[in-house]
């Protein structure tokens, strides 16, 4: 089962450029366009907006690809 996290919730992830950290803006629980592609998320399932610490770029990713911190 994938992990779950909430708005607010610091996090970190791999990139190319290696670990990001970033807070989750916003989670998806249905399927959602998202710079021009559909993504598949459902309740059991979502996918989370992150706003980058270091950039403020938002980024979406799965909850398996994400580690909390802090």
């Amino acid at each position: 089962m994938p992990e779950h996290f909430e708005v607010g919730d610091h996090v970190r992830w791999n990139s190319e450029a290696g670990h990001v950290s970033g807070v989750i803006v916003k989670k998806h629980t249905r399927d959602t366009e998202y710079k021009g592609h559909q993504r598949h998320c459902t309740k059991d399932d979502p996918q989370y907006e992150i706003r980058s610490d270091r950039t403020d770029h938002i980024a979406m990713h799965k909850g398996g690809a994400l580690e909390k911190i802090d």
